[in-house]
């Protein structure tokens, strides 16, 4: 009997072939089972691969747009000198002021017509001020009439070319020194891409991706040949093809890793960046970022700082060959640097040259001229930047402020100062090379720290002979013995013991005996010598002083009592705390030179030193932050402080820094050498009632230099101030209440008879003068 199921329709009848056979049920399926899983094969890692792109598209999306939000600006503290003003008398060559409109980011232009424009003439320059009261307005600068074949030596007077009157000053811009960068030691400044040279930014488009304005962040072409070289063995990692786009997101966002992953976020991220910014501004970021090789310690990066360190022009008044010379770097700074390999360099221009013509950016004449020209780099050095100070503001930031991010510090740094310090700290030590080379001793390091004394504002500050050689900051860390730069402390602690005990026979016209003297001093016994040997015998304070006299100045520290000249110098608060012993006098303790020029400020300020000062202002956001202020000390008497300050006077006019005069050095000033016994440092401090300036010259093993204060250290202080103090006229120090002035001979140091050959207009604190009459010189019949 049959078997049915209930409520199912019979089975249709098996389907048969031509030969009436039932095809087999395993074979269909195995042809459906074919296309399937083929189907299944290229779907599933198309299906990964898209999973992947999208998550990674997103990903790398929200990235670039977090950076977009802020990161991806400036956010690196960025510090500023005072701003550079240009004044009648100057002492600024046409030459010099390029330069110093070069650090400005001024572009010259013919004629000069926008703001940050100007012109060269023949002893003019025609300029259009980006700051300031004349901002906007077209002004001349007329320089000294030059000689035949030499070059102007000074502003003669400056005008508006709108008929305006003329005018003392012009201010023109706030010098951007450098950024901080805060992730390692680099040089950079962003500049707008309208601010770049057209040259320059064809040059990087000619050689580095000619077609990036019309791919869309990757090369296609440029990839297919990376990843037939990468899956055929040819190379081990994917390489080249590199766009701008994916070079700016390597250098920004990815690891240097080479891996086929990596890879491949590049060319996503690539994607990703062009569809949030316009090409133009990618390409800026690109030219402001690239990395262009090492300049001592430092990693410079953009153009703009490139052509500022390769040839010191701001990056808007690059040449065509300039502008090749960067653009060739950039594929291998070490290979291609000017400065280490000049003719791989050249070579490497002109492929960038020969790739402009190619594309149509220059004519082939053009690249052929460019081609012919010599390799010839400024080779501007780091102290350009001021490095030693900038090293110094970022502690202050990072000891006293504890700020990060876009903050615009702005210092009290002189930029033109700047330079004649190094100009001046330069040439010294070429002249104190030359001295040691015939001794055959080491070459020597030096320090210069000038300042405003009146408010402490720090104006210039080199820290050695290079930054590139060595970082070592040594206005700031150089712990090295004052030596005769001590002495008028000793002097001053001595009048104020007199004044307090109510003497009178200390004054600067009182007589001491300067001879060979033994001191005994806890059961020691000391004789020492002045500097030369000599001795002068009966010597009044002033000449003694003037002459630095070692004896002299040991007998006036023992009148005081050590005691108090320690104790003056710890109110000072500069170095280490000396020993109250007869040494003390000659300065063997330890000071920087930074120090030093703090205790200096008390000669200026009436006995009240004043803090030194290097940033003026801050600001981030819109918002000041307020910045540290000390309050000035009080250390000794304005009447006895003016004494040796008038004292000082001497030491230039007649004394052991006299040859300042001889130099050329015209202003009234008031200074002391300082030579340690072991002549292990050479010193000179000097100065006007606005300008101090400090110099040490030494070595850095601590081994004696061999030089006198004036021998190493004057000429360098002389030839700073006299260029630093040019076209400003020449103040005198002011004295304060109860001093009183009287006629003495300078020998004997009574008042004078119209017989002294020597007369001298002394100053007392009033009821000291001397009452005596010179007898020495008095006319006898």
């Amino acid at each position: 009997m049959a078997r049915t199921r209930i409520g199912l329709p019979d089975a249709a009848p098996a389907a048969r072939d031509k030969r009436g056979r039932i095809p087999a049920r395993g074979k269909a399926r195995h042809r459906r089972g074919w296309k399937f899983y083929a189907l299944l094969a290229v779907g599933i890692p198309l299906l990964c691969l898209s999973s992947l792109t999208a998550y990674y598209y997103v990903t790398f999306s929200r990235m670039i747009d977090a950076r977009l939000q802020g990161e991806f600006q400036r956010a690196d503290p960025r510090v500023f000198a005072r701003p550079f003003e240009v004044r009648r008398g100057q002492s600024l060559t046409a030459r010099q002021l390029v330069e110093r409109l070069n650090d400005l980011g001024y572009a010259q232009r013919a004629p000069a017509q926008g703001p940050g424009e100007f012109t060269i003439g023949r002893d003019t320059l025609l300029i259009v001020p980006k700051e300031g009261t004349a901002r906007g307005r077209l002004s001349r600068i007329h320089f000294v009439a030059r000689g035949k074949d030499k070059e102007p030596s000074g502003i003669d007077y400056i005008e508006a070319v709108d008929g305006g009157a003329r005018s003392d000053r012009l201010e023109l811009s706030t010098p951007l020194i450098t950024a901080l960068v805060t992730t390692g030691r680099e040089k950079r400044r962003d500049v707008p891409l309208a601010q770049i040279h057209p040259k320059m930014v064809q040059a990087v488009l000619a050689i580095e991706d000619r077609r990036f304005y019309d791919h869309p962040g990757i090369d296609p072409i440029a990839i297919v040949v990376s990843v037939s070289e990468y899956v055929f063995g040819s190379k081990s990692y994917m390489r080249g093809g590199s766009t701008l786009t994916q070079q700016l997101v390597k250098n920004t966002f990815l690891t240097p890793e080479r891996s086929p992953k990596r890879k491949f976020q590049e060319w996503i991220m690539s994607i990703a960046l062009e569809r949030r910014l316009t090409k133009d501004k990618v390409l800026e970021l690109y030219l402001n970022d690239v990395w262009l090789g090492q300049r001592g310690s430092f990693a410079v990066h953009g153009v703009p700082e490139a052509s500022r360190l390769f040839f010191g022009k701001d990056v808007a008044n690059v040449s065509l060959s300039e502008a090749a010379t960067i653009a060739g770097v950039i594929q291998s700074p070490p290979r291609h640097s000017p400065f280490n390999n000049p003719e791989r360099s050249r070579e490497r221009r002109n492929v960038v040259l020969n790739a402009m013509a190619a594309s149509g950016f220059i004519t082939p004449d053009e690249a052929a001229r460019a081609s012919r020209e010599p390799l010839q780099v400024a080779a501007r050095s780091l102290e350009n930047e001021a490095p030693y100070f900038v090293d110094l503001i970022s502690q202050e930031l990072q000891a006293k402020y504890k700020v990060a991010g876009a903050v615009d510090v702005y210092t009290t740094l002189d930029l033109h100062l700047q330079k004649l310090a190094q100009d001046a700290v330069r040439d010294g030590l070429t002249r104190v090379d030359e001295i040691l080379a015939k001794r055959k001793r080491q070459r020597a390091q030096a320090a210069l720290v000038a300042l405003d004394p009146r408010t402490g504002e720090i104006l210039a500050l080199v820290g050695g002979r290079s930054y590139n050689q060595s970082q070592f900051n040594r206005a700031i860390n150089a712990n090295r013995q004052p030596g005769s730069v001590f002495k008028p402390f000793v002097f001053l602690a001595a009048f104020e013991r007199g004044l307090a005990e109510g003497r009178s026979d200390i004054t600067p016209a009182s007589v001491v005996m300067d001879e060979p003297t033994t001191w005994e001093f806890n059961q020691q016994t000391w004789t020492p010598a002045n500097y030369d040997g000599a001795y002068e015998g009966p010597i009044t304070l002033r000449r003694a002083l003037a002459l630095s006299r070692n004896i002299v100045t040991i007998k006036v520290a023992e009148a005081a009592g050590y005691d108090q000249v320690a104790g003056l110098w710890r109110r000072v608060g500069a170095g280490t705390p000396p020993r109250p012993y007869p040494s003390i006098a000659l300065g063997v303790f330890e000071a920087t030179p930074l120090q030093v020029a703090a205790a200096y400020t008390l000669f200026v300020n009436g006995g009240t030193i004043r803090p030194l000062k290097p940033i003026s202002r801050m600001v981030s956001g819109g918002r000041e932050i307020a910045v540290e202020a000390v309050a000035p000390r009080s250390v000794s008497r304005p009447d006895t402080t003016f004494l040796v300050t008038n004292m000082m006077r001497s030491v230039i006019n007649e004394g052991t820094g006299a040859s300042a005069r001889a130099a050329g050095f015209t202003h009234d000033a008031a200074g002391k050498s300082g030579t340690t016994n072991d002549l292990r440092d050479a010193w000179f401090v000097g100065f006007t009632p606005e300008l101090l300036t400090v110099v040490w010259v030494g070595l850095d093993d601590n081994q004696p230099v061999g030089l006198s204060g004036t021998q190493a250290a004057l000429p360098i202080w002389t030839a700073f101030m006299t260029r630093a103090l040019a076209g400003r006229p020449s103040t005198g120090f002011e004295p304060p209440a109860g001093i009183s002035f009287a006629e003495i001979d300078r020998d004997t140091g009574k008042l004078a008879t119209p017989s002294c050959p020597r007369v001298f207009r002394e100053a007392f604190i009033q009821g000291t003068e001397p009452t005596e009459i010179c007898r020495l010189h008095t006319f006898r019949p």
